[in-house]
Protein backbone atom coordinates (compact mmCIF):
# COMPACT_ATOMS: atom_id res chain seq x y z
CA UNK A 1 0.00 0.00 0.00
CA UNK A 2 1.35 3.70 -0.57
CA UNK A 3 -0.20 7.11 -0.39
CA UNK A 4 -1.63 9.10 -3.32
CA UNK A 5 -4.31 11.91 -3.97
CA UNK A 6 -6.77 10.67 -5.65
CA UNK A 7 -9.52 12.94 -7.18
CA UNK A 8 -13.32 11.66 -7.56
CA UNK A 9 -16.18 13.27 -9.11
CA UNK A 10 -19.40 11.02 -8.68
CA UNK A 11 -22.73 12.15 -7.15
CA UNK A 12 -20.49 13.17 -3.79
CA UNK A 13 -19.45 15.99 -5.92
CA UNK A 14 -15.90 16.71 -6.96
CA UNK A 15 -13.30 16.05 -4.63
CA UNK A 16 -9.25 15.30 -4.00
CA UNK A 17 -8.55 13.40 -0.91
CA UNK A 18 -5.38 11.61 0.75
CA UNK A 19 -5.87 7.95 -0.01
CA UNK A 20 -3.84 4.36 0.44
CA UNK A 21 -3.93 2.59 -2.65
CA UNK A 22 -2.52 -0.82 -3.59
CA UNK A 23 0.11 -1.52 -6.55
CA UNK A 24 -2.22 -2.85 -8.62
CA UNK A 25 -4.66 0.09 -8.74
CA UNK A 26 -2.14 1.90 -10.70
CA UNK A 27 -2.73 1.93 -14.71
CA UNK A 28 -1.52 -0.62 -16.91
CA UNK A 29 1.43 1.51 -18.72
CA UNK A 30 5.21 -0.05 -18.75
CA UNK A 31 7.41 1.92 -16.14
CA UNK A 32 6.90 1.62 -12.77
CA UNK A 33 8.39 4.30 -11.36
CA UNK A 34 9.23 5.01 -7.45
CA UNK A 35 8.24 8.61 -6.77
CA UNK A 36 10.92 11.12 -4.73
CA UNK A 37 9.47 14.43 -5.24
CA UNK A 38 6.22 16.05 -7.49
CA UNK A 39 5.62 19.92 -7.32
CA UNK A 40 1.95 22.01 -6.75
CA UNK A 41 1.80 23.91 -9.92
CA UNK A 42 -0.93 26.63 -11.48
CA UNK A 43 -2.74 23.54 -13.29
CA UNK A 44 -2.07 20.90 -10.23
CA UNK A 45 -4.21 24.00 -8.43
CA UNK A 46 -6.94 23.92 -10.48
CA UNK A 47 -7.03 20.43 -10.83
CA UNK A 48 -6.94 19.48 -6.83
CA UNK A 49 -9.74 22.16 -5.66
CA UNK A 50 -11.80 21.37 -8.95
CA UNK A 51 -11.27 25.03 -9.87
CA UNK A 52 -10.91 24.56 -13.50
CA UNK A 53 -11.66 21.83 -16.17
CA UNK A 54 -8.10 20.26 -15.58
CA UNK A 55 -9.10 16.44 -15.03
CA UNK A 56 -10.73 14.56 -17.72
CA UNK A 57 -11.04 10.89 -16.24
CA UNK A 58 -11.65 9.75 -12.74
CA UNK A 59 -10.71 8.58 -10.70
CA UNK A 60 -7.44 10.40 -11.08
CA UNK A 61 -4.08 11.02 -9.25
CA UNK A 62 -2.97 14.54 -10.21
CA UNK A 63 0.48 16.03 -10.42
CA UNK A 64 2.20 16.83 -13.36
CA UNK A 65 5.49 16.63 -12.16
CA UNK A 66 7.47 14.24 -10.60
CA UNK A 67 10.48 12.79 -10.09
CA UNK A 68 11.75 8.94 -9.42
CA UNK A 69 13.61 5.65 -9.67
CA UNK A 70 12.45 3.24 -12.17
CA UNK A 71 11.95 -0.39 -10.33
CA UNK A 72 10.11 -1.91 -13.52
CA UNK A 73 10.32 -1.40 -16.62
CA UNK A 74 9.16 -3.13 -20.00
CA UNK A 75 10.55 -0.08 -21.80
CA UNK A 76 13.66 -0.41 -23.81
CA UNK A 77 15.38 2.74 -22.92
CA UNK A 78 15.20 2.38 -19.16
CA UNK A 79 16.17 -0.12 -16.61
CA UNK A 80 15.63 -0.65 -12.89
CA UNK A 81 17.50 1.56 -10.87
CA UNK A 82 17.49 4.74 -13.54
CA UNK A 83 16.57 8.22 -12.38
CA UNK A 84 14.36 9.63 -14.42
CA UNK A 85 11.75 12.44 -14.75
CA UNK A 86 8.33 13.98 -15.97
CA UNK A 87 6.81 17.08 -17.41
CA UNK A 88 3.67 17.28 -19.02
CA UNK A 89 1.98 14.56 -21.58
CA UNK A 90 -1.32 15.21 -19.82
CA UNK A 91 -0.33 13.38 -16.59
CA UNK A 92 -2.29 14.80 -13.94
CA UNK A 93 -4.63 14.89 -16.41
CA UNK A 94 -5.63 12.62 -18.68
CA UNK A 95 -3.42 9.51 -16.99
CA UNK A 96 -2.48 9.26 -12.98
CA UNK A 97 0.42 11.72 -12.04
CA UNK A 98 3.32 12.66 -9.74
CA UNK A 99 1.49 13.30 -6.49
CA UNK A 100 1.74 9.52 -5.05
CA UNK A 101 4.51 7.76 -3.96
CA UNK A 102 4.53 5.48 -7.14
CA UNK A 103 3.44 5.51 -10.83
CA UNK A 104 2.66 3.60 -13.60
CA UNK A 105 3.81 5.29 -16.78
CA UNK A 106 4.32 5.36 -20.27
CA UNK A 107 8.45 5.52 -20.82
CA UNK A 108 8.05 7.46 -23.44
CA UNK A 109 7.15 10.60 -21.86
CA UNK A 110 10.18 10.52 -19.38
CA UNK A 111 13.53 11.40 -19.42
CA UNK A 112 16.96 10.75 -17.71
CA UNK A 113 17.61 12.52 -15.16
CA UNK A 114 20.27 15.08 -16.25
CA UNK A 115 23.34 14.28 -14.34
CA UNK A 116 23.60 18.19 -12.99
CA UNK A 117 20.41 17.51 -10.65
CA UNK A 118 19.01 15.32 -8.16
CA UNK A 119 15.44 14.36 -7.94
CA UNK A 120 15.27 16.83 -5.32
CA UNK A 121 16.88 19.66 -7.92
CA UNK A 122 14.28 18.83 -11.10
CA UNK A 123 11.16 19.08 -8.82
CA UNK A 124 12.60 22.19 -7.32
CA UNK A 125 12.38 23.45 -10.87
CA UNK A 126 9.82 21.47 -12.47
CA UNK A 127 7.43 22.27 -15.25
CA UNK A 128 7.87 26.12 -14.82
CA UNK A 129 11.43 25.94 -14.96
CA UNK A 130 11.46 24.14 -18.04
CA UNK A 131 8.48 26.38 -19.35
CA UNK A 132 10.71 29.20 -18.76
CA UNK A 133 13.73 28.12 -20.90
CA UNK A 134 11.40 26.69 -23.41
CA UNK A 135 10.43 30.47 -23.63
CA UNK A 136 13.54 32.36 -23.52
CA UNK A 137 14.79 29.56 -25.89
CA UNK A 138 11.82 30.10 -28.37
CA UNK A 139 13.36 34.26 -28.17
CA UNK A 140 16.61 33.73 -28.85
CA UNK A 141 15.73 31.16 -31.41
CA UNK A 142 13.65 34.46 -32.98
CA UNK A 143 16.70 36.17 -32.41
CA UNK A 144 16.76 37.86 -29.25
CA UNK A 145 20.02 39.10 -27.43
CA UNK A 146 20.66 40.67 -24.45
CA UNK A 147 21.78 43.84 -26.86
CA UNK A 148 18.23 44.88 -28.32
CA UNK A 149 17.10 45.97 -24.95
CA UNK A 150 14.48 45.30 -21.91
CA UNK A 151 12.47 41.60 -21.71
CA UNK A 152 9.34 41.77 -19.95
CA UNK A 153 8.28 38.88 -17.99
CA UNK A 154 4.91 38.78 -16.58
CA UNK A 155 3.35 36.98 -13.73
CA UNK A 156 6.72 37.82 -12.07
CA UNK A 157 6.06 36.07 -8.69
CA UNK A 158 4.60 32.51 -10.09
CA UNK A 159 6.47 29.89 -11.00
CA UNK A 160 7.48 30.39 -14.28
CA UNK A 161 8.08 34.11 -13.76
CA UNK A 162 10.61 33.83 -11.33
CA UNK A 163 12.50 31.42 -12.77
CA UNK A 164 12.41 33.17 -16.77
CA UNK A 165 13.68 36.55 -14.07
CA UNK A 166 17.03 34.03 -13.12
CA UNK A 167 17.55 32.97 -16.19
CA UNK A 168 17.48 35.91 -18.18
CA UNK A 169 19.45 37.91 -16.03
CA UNK A 170 22.13 34.81 -15.81
CA UNK A 171 22.12 35.43 -19.63
CA UNK A 172 22.54 38.98 -19.44
CA UNK A 173 19.64 40.40 -20.06
CA UNK A 174 17.96 43.81 -19.17
CA UNK A 175 14.69 42.17 -17.07
CA UNK A 176 11.27 44.08 -15.90
CA UNK A 177 9.35 42.19 -13.96
CA UNK A 178 5.24 42.79 -13.74
CA UNK A 179 3.66 42.28 -10.33
CA UNK A 180 0.49 42.62 -8.23
CA UNK A 181 2.38 42.13 -5.35
CA UNK A 182 4.56 45.17 -5.03
CA UNK A 183 5.85 44.42 -1.23
CA UNK A 184 7.93 41.56 -3.43
CA UNK A 185 9.93 43.33 -5.45
CA UNK A 186 13.27 43.46 -3.43
CA UNK A 187 12.84 39.56 -3.63
CA UNK A 188 12.06 40.03 -7.67
CA UNK A 189 15.46 42.19 -7.58
CA UNK A 190 17.44 39.69 -5.84
CA UNK A 191 16.49 37.15 -8.41
CA UNK A 192 17.92 39.48 -11.77
CA UNK A 193 15.18 42.25 -11.57
CA UNK A 194 16.29 45.39 -12.95
CA UNK A 195 12.80 47.23 -12.80
CA UNK A 196 9.05 46.33 -11.50
CA UNK A 197 6.04 47.45 -12.59
CA UNK A 198 2.65 47.24 -10.96
CA UNK A 199 0.55 44.62 -12.94
CA UNK A 200 -2.26 47.18 -13.11
CA UNK A 201 0.01 48.76 -15.87
CA UNK A 202 -0.88 46.10 -18.51
CA UNK A 203 -3.87 44.02 -16.79
CA UNK A 204 -6.98 46.87 -18.29
CA UNK A 205 -7.84 47.31 -21.50
CA UNK A 206 -5.09 49.04 -23.77
CA UNK A 207 -4.60 50.53 -26.98
CA UNK A 208 -3.81 48.73 -30.45
CA UNK A 209 -0.73 50.15 -30.25
CA UNK A 210 1.35 51.23 -27.66
CA UNK A 211 4.78 53.15 -27.68
CA UNK A 212 7.64 50.39 -28.10
CA UNK A 213 9.94 49.29 -25.02
CA UNK A 214 9.88 45.45 -25.07
CA UNK A 215 12.19 43.76 -26.91
CA UNK A 216 10.95 40.97 -26.00
CA UNK A 217 7.96 38.97 -23.33
CA UNK A 218 7.46 36.17 -21.34
CA UNK A 219 3.78 36.03 -20.73
CA UNK A 220 2.31 33.18 -18.13
CA UNK A 221 -0.81 35.79 -17.48
CA UNK A 222 -3.01 35.77 -21.37
CA UNK A 223 -6.07 38.22 -21.45
CA UNK A 224 -5.58 41.93 -21.65
CA UNK A 225 -2.10 41.83 -19.90
CA UNK A 226 -0.90 39.50 -23.28
CA UNK A 227 -2.87 42.10 -25.39
CA UNK A 228 -0.71 44.90 -24.09
CA UNK A 229 2.28 43.19 -23.80
CA UNK A 230 2.61 42.56 -27.77
CA UNK A 231 0.79 46.10 -28.06
CA UNK A 232 4.50 47.56 -26.63
CA UNK A 233 6.99 45.39 -28.00
CA UNK A 234 9.22 46.83 -30.28
CA UNK A 235 9.06 46.03 -34.00
CA UNK A 236 10.88 42.80 -34.96
CA UNK A 237 10.22 41.48 -31.40
CA UNK A 238 8.65 38.90 -30.23
CA UNK A 239 6.82 37.27 -27.76
CA UNK A 240 6.49 33.90 -25.85
CA UNK A 241 3.07 33.08 -24.48
CA UNK A 242 2.80 30.24 -21.56
CA UNK A 243 -0.07 30.69 -19.67
CA UNK A 244 -3.58 32.12 -18.59
CA UNK A 245 -3.70 33.17 -14.84
CA UNK A 246 -5.39 36.39 -16.15
CA UNK A 247 -7.50 34.44 -18.44
CA UNK A 248 -7.46 32.60 -21.64
CA UNK A 249 -9.20 35.06 -23.81
CA UNK A 250 -6.86 37.43 -26.05
CA UNK A 251 -8.35 40.98 -26.35
CA UNK A 252 -6.14 42.65 -29.01
CA UNK A 253 -5.70 43.56 -32.50
CA UNK A 254 -3.89 42.40 -35.52
CA UNK A 255 -1.98 46.30 -35.33
CA UNK A 256 1.16 44.97 -33.53
CA UNK A 257 1.93 41.66 -35.89
CA UNK A 258 1.15 43.81 -38.99
CA UNK A 259 2.68 47.20 -38.52
CA UNK A 260 5.59 46.22 -35.78
CA UNK A 261 6.19 42.99 -37.31
CA UNK A 262 5.89 41.54 -33.54
CA UNK A 263 6.12 37.50 -33.49
CA UNK A 264 3.61 35.28 -30.71
CA UNK A 265 5.19 32.28 -30.11
CA UNK A 266 3.15 29.67 -28.13
CA UNK A 267 4.62 27.86 -26.06
CA UNK A 268 3.15 24.45 -25.25
CA UNK A 269 5.23 22.76 -22.72
CA UNK A 270 3.04 19.78 -22.31
CA UNK A 271 4.16 17.62 -25.96
CA UNK A 272 7.44 18.69 -26.37
CA UNK A 273 9.67 16.23 -28.31
CA UNK A 274 11.95 14.14 -26.59
CA UNK A 275 15.01 16.04 -27.67
CA UNK A 276 13.66 19.33 -27.20
CA UNK A 277 13.42 18.23 -23.80
CA UNK A 278 16.88 17.50 -23.29
CA UNK A 279 17.78 20.22 -24.70
CA UNK A 280 16.09 22.77 -22.36
CA UNK A 281 17.28 20.67 -19.32
CA UNK A 282 20.50 21.03 -20.76
CA UNK A 283 20.19 24.90 -20.99
CA UNK A 284 19.04 24.75 -17.18
CA UNK A 285 21.81 22.79 -16.13
CA UNK A 286 24.29 25.16 -17.66
CA UNK A 287 22.38 28.81 -16.58
CA UNK A 288 20.45 28.39 -13.43
CA UNK A 289 22.02 29.62 -10.54
CA UNK A 290 21.81 25.96 -8.20
CA UNK A 291 21.23 28.57 -5.03
CA UNK A 292 17.50 29.50 -6.90
CA UNK A 293 16.45 26.28 -5.59
CA UNK A 294 16.39 26.85 -2.39
CA UNK A 295 16.28 30.25 -2.12
CA UNK A 296 12.68 30.25 -4.33
CA UNK A 297 11.53 26.97 -3.02
CA UNK A 298 9.32 25.79 -0.15
CA UNK A 299 8.75 22.15 0.31
CA UNK A 300 5.44 20.81 1.95
CA UNK A 301 4.52 16.81 2.28
CA UNK A 302 1.92 14.78 0.41
CA UNK A 303 -0.14 15.73 3.19
CA UNK A 304 -0.02 19.36 3.10
CA UNK A 305 -0.50 19.48 -0.99
CA UNK A 306 -4.54 19.83 -0.78
CA UNK A 307 -4.25 22.82 1.58
CA UNK A 308 -1.56 24.38 -0.10
CA UNK A 309 -3.50 24.20 -3.66
CA UNK A 310 -5.98 26.44 -2.87
CA UNK A 311 -3.31 29.03 -0.88
CA UNK A 312 -1.44 28.35 -4.76
CA UNK A 313 -5.08 30.16 -6.53
CA UNK A 314 -5.67 32.53 -4.46
CA UNK A 315 -2.12 34.07 -4.95
CA UNK A 316 -0.62 33.73 -1.33
CA UNK A 317 2.15 31.40 -2.81
CA UNK A 318 5.54 32.99 -4.21
CA UNK A 319 7.96 30.88 -6.09
CA UNK A 320 7.97 27.12 -6.12
CA UNK A 321 6.34 24.58 -4.58
CA UNK A 322 8.12 20.84 -3.98
CA UNK A 323 5.91 18.11 -2.82
CA UNK A 324 7.76 15.31 -0.71
CA UNK A 325 5.47 12.73 -1.74
CA UNK A 326 7.33 10.77 1.26
CA UNK A 327 6.01 12.43 4.28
Amino acid sequence: MFNALIINKDEQGYRCELQQLAEAQLPPENVLVQVDYSTLNYKDGLAITGKGPVVRKFPLVPGIDLAGTVIESAHPDYQVGDKVLLNGWGVGENYWGGLAQFARLNGDWLIPLPEAFSTRDVMAIGTAGYTAMLCIMALEKHGLTPEKGEVLVTGANGGVGTFAITLLAAKGYQVVAATGRPELADSLQALGASAIIDRSELSQPGKPLAKERWAAVVDSVGSHTLANACAATKADGAVAACGLAQGMDFPATVAPFILRGVSLLGINSVTRPKAERIAAWQQLALWLPKAMLDHNTREIGLSEAIATASDLLAGKVQGRVLVDVNR
